[in-house]
């Protein structure tokens, strides 16, 4: 318990001391409060790196969440391409416990299309399988 405690406490070090990953609120609330479920991707720890597609049809969005269920994991970076190219890399270095979410990151600019989302993560010690879900709100 304690190493965990130490382990968010320098993870929020690397990022400006803002809240890194939060207790989840439940999946029916967040849909009511506007956030949308663009993908997931099952993590097994034998993969150090991923990426969740999107695309067109899912609509533009001005900021994103992501959400890590049945096990803790540690993400170094996160990289947002757009469908016009251009890319967002946000200083990222996010611990998750099982079941917790990030701070909600905001894109630059105006709403976007978001073509995909890449992420290299490395599981905790003694951590099992997790999985990453994106979540996307378009205000």
């Amino acid at each position: 318990m304690r190493k965990t405690i130490l382990v968010l406490a320098m993870a929020s070090t690397f990022v400006g001391g803002s809240a890194l990953a939060a207790p989840r609120e439940g999946t029916p609330q967040h849909v009511a409060g506007g956030w949308e479920k663009l993908g997931q991707r099952e993590v097994d720890g034998k993969a150090d790196h991923d990426a969740i597609t999107v695309g067109r049809e899912d609509g533009k969005f001005k900021s994103i969440q992501l959400q890590v269920e049945g096990s803790a994991l540690e993400m170094f970076d996160v990289k947002v391409t757009f469908e016009n190219g251009t890319s967002f890399e946000p200083k990222t270095k996010l611990v998750f416990d099982k079941n917790t979410r990030s701070r909600v990151i905001d894109l630059p600019g105006e709403k976007r299309i978001i073509k995909k989302v890449e992420f290299r993560y490395g599981n905790l010690p003694g951590s099992g399988k997790a999985r990453i879900e994106l979540w996307a709100k378009d205000a």
